[in-house]
């Protein structure tokens, strides 16, 4: 059986996806992340880094769903998300970041503003926010994204830890 501290953990990654909060997960909840996050750092969405974004946004709807929508109708409930998505991917995490990493690299991109291929913690935090992570927490999180202390974060650091936070344990 499913504790309770891990179902409610699973909701809020839940909720992170459900970026409309219609009360499931479809490829217009990942379109409207990257519309946002294209919004927050001034990209013009016909731009490189646009096109990288939401290209990354529909490989990551695309891996979702192929792991995690069991009927086949284009969303994922929470409780596919439960069972399906979360469970699967906990046994895999590497699988997770895969499926993250093109999404995950583009947003990277857009908040990387002197391209050195890493973005600030301020950033990061500006990012996080975005994707769902509430105020209070966005920064504290950012920073210790930065686990080498520079000040900026690159996808080495946060791909794993993204896949860490998706792939919680019961």
């Amino acid at each position: 059986m499913v504790s309770t501290e891990y179902e409610r953990r699973i909701a809020a990654r839940f909720a992170t996806f459900d970026q409309d909060g219609n009360g499931w997960i479809d490829r217009e909840d990942f379109s409207a992340a990257a519309k946002a996050l294209l919004a927050e750092f001034g990209t013009a969405a016909r731009s490189d880094k646009g096109q990288a974004l939401y290209a990354g946004a529909e490989a990551f709807w695309q891996g979702m769903a192929g792991i995690a929508d069991r009927d086949g109708d284009q969303r994922i409930t929470r409780e596919e998300f439960v069972t399906g998505a979360v469970k699967r991917l906990r046994d895999n995490p590497e699988r997770f970041a895969e499926i993250a990493r093109p999404f995950l690299h583009a947003a990277l991109a857009v908040a990387d503003t002197d391209g050195d291929a890493a973005a600030t913690v301020d950033d990061t935090a500006r990012v996080l926010r975005i994707l769902g992570v509430p105020e209070d927490i966005a920064g504290p999180v950012a920073a210790a994204l930065d686990s080498d202390g520079d000040g900026r974060v690159g996808e080495a650091e946060i791909v794993p830890a993204f896949a860490r936070y998706f792939t919680v344990p019961e």
